[in-house]
């Protein structure tokens, strides 16, 4: 049985790999990925095929709000706000019922639990979700918010959703 040889498109080592942020900017180093120095584990992957990584608050702190800005495009419908001086992801729907609402934050739930990463979920009236995200344990956004955000975006729940009324 003859071998197939392919031959070596590149090498990096993982020293390389940890000096490399979001974008491929280079930093001074090999931890970096803020600028602050410190960890915020972001990449170009596709958001909702990533995994949240347990955070480690002595390692981690928030990205910037220019970092988030770049990311929040990656998951449409959400938007960025600073609730005094704490950058968090926040989307809201409306639902059929009160129950239907419910059954939302299940699903929700699921998907934040497999994750370990635990949005802040708000039944406001009897028929308006709204769900906050940013890590309580730094007090800032990382990377696992909006890989949280992307994951929700694609759980199935127009069954549960208010149709829109369209113009005549």
């Amino acid at each position: 049985m003859s071998r197939l040889l392919l031959p070596t498109l590149f090498t990096i080592s993982r020293k390389q790999v940890l000096a490399h942020n979001l974008y491929g900017r280079r930093h001074k180093s090999a931890t970096s990925g803020s600028a602050s120095g410190a960890k915020t584990f972001c990449s170009l992957e596709d958001l909702s095929a990533k995994k949240c990584v347990p955070c480690n608050a002595k390692d981690l702190r928030p990205m910037t709000e220019q970092s988030a800005q770049e990311l929040l495009q990656k998951v449409a419908g959400w938007d960025m706000a600073n609730d005094s001086g704490t950058l968090k992801l926040h989307r809201s729907w409306v639902v059929k019922s009160f129950t239907k609402g419910l059954d939302f934050f299940k699903r929700v739930a699921d998907v934040a639990e497999s994750e370990g990463h635990h949005p802040d979920l708000h039944l406001v009236g009897w028929n308006n979700v709204k769900i906050d995200i940013w890590t309580h344990a730094i007090g800032g956004l990382t990377e696992n918010d909006f890989i949280l955000a992307a994951k929700i975006n694609e759980l199935q729940v127009e069954d549960l959703l208010r149709k829109k009324k369209v113009a005549k």
